[in-house]
């Protein structure tokens, strides 16, 4: 599955630099605003413990992590939505992704130019909100004005559309993101078509400096006031700090480094598992001596969608699947023992799939 979330935020918040953390690329990263003109797009793979244990226990060829695209949009300002500071292209390019993680600057520091002269986090996440749901206004304008005549007709499902249209309208000339109105899930379907920016997930992402990096600061709590009714995830991560660890030549140096801050695994690993999450995704994995593999896949999905996220034959041809429990592996040790302890499941194609279930599939094409 192509699964992208894009950085966004005011420029020199730290987004390029945290994009190399999480991506490994050399995005261009400056003192000054619009450093970042094309998006630049990292493949990362999102770190689970689970796939190194299968490693041990099959010895495979390979293995193989599941992954999620991260794009580091540039900078956004006021007046963004009108096309100030290219916004046309950015936010064109905010379109196309699953989620925003959401930058914002929670640290002092002189050296570092503030487009708006000082640090506000509140304040600039609503510049960004702002000049998001102005863009997404603009959209739904259209969408009214596009299809008033054809509802007009009688036709039950673009009546539907339009009803959702003018909802969205409201809420955005109230100030608020898409993402505030309860759709039902017939509703959601008919939202998710229209593309628009502030309807899908979002994750704050306070960058502090090196003091705060562990609990916080006042600024942190700022925000995390500032959102509470939002639903949407805070995380404290320090991009600078980030930086330098990844800097570190061995693992070891690393370790040693995250625990003279209090920390216990890199942010970045956070941030990976927090976007996937988001996403509302889970992982299943295939085991062999070939390889160990991980596969996303979105909550809920049926047995025969899972083998169709392997190959479109997997899912047309889908005869039956054969699962085993992660723990239950790791347990038993092997497919064999599992199955002699009776856990292994043969499961048709109403299988819900599970977090961690291990799997093969039998199809015929």
């Amino acid at each position: 599955m192509a699964l992208k979330c894009g950085i966004v935020g005011l420029p020199n918040v730290g987004k390029s630099t945290l994009f190399n953390c999480l991506s490994n690329a050399k995005a261009q990263s400056a003192n000054y605003p619009f450093c970042t003109i094309e998006p630049n797009v990292g493949t990362i793979s999102v770190p689970d413990e689970r796939l190194e244990k299968l490693e041990e226990l099959v010895n495979p060829e390979k293995v193989i992590p599941t992954t999620m695209e991260i794009v580091d949009i540039a900078g956004l300002v006021k007046g963004a939505s009108k096309g100030e500071g290219l916004g046309n292209q950015f936010l064109a390019n905010i379109r196309e992704t699953d989620a925003i993680i959401h930058v914002l600057r929670c640290f002092e520091d002189d050296n570092i130019i503030h487009v708006d002269g000082s640090v506000d986090p509140v304040r600039d996440k609503e510049v960004i909100d702002i000049e998001l749901q102005l863009k997404d206004l603009e959209s739904i304008d259209k969408r009214i004005n596009s299809s008033a005549r054809a509802v007009k007709s009688g036709d039950k499902d673009l009546v539907k559309e339009y009803e959702i249209a003018l909802r969205i309208k409201e809420t955005l000339e109230a100030g608020d993101s898409i993402r505030s109105i309860d759709f039902d899930e017939k509703e959601l379907v008919i939202v998710q078509k229209m593309q628009l920016i502030t309807s899908k997930p979002v994750m704050y992402l306070c960058n502090v400096d090196e003091s705060s990096v562990k609990d916080g600061n006042a600024h942190v709590d700022a925000v995390r006031e500032a959102v509470k009714n939002e639903n949407a995830e805070v995380l404290i991560i320090g991009a600078a700090i980030e930086s330098d660890i990844m800097e570190l030549e061995t693992y070891e140096e690393r370790q040693m480094f995250q625990e003279e801050l209090g920390l216990t695994e890199p942010g970045v690993n956070r941030l990976i598992r927090s976007a996937y999450t988001l996403l509302n995704l889970d992982t299943y994995f295939t085991a062999g001596v070939k390889e160990v593999r991980a596969w996303t896949i979105s909550k809920g999905m049926t047995a025969p969608q899972a083998a169709g996220v392997i190959h479109t034959d997997f899912e047309k041809g889908f005869i039956r699947a054969e699962v085993m429990k992660y723990n239950d592996f790791v347990e038993f040790g092997s497919e064999t023992a599992v199955k002699d302890a009776g856990k292994f499941k043969v499961e048709g194609k109403e299988y819900i799939v599970e977090d961690g279930d291990v799997m093969h599939f039998r199809f015929n094409v």
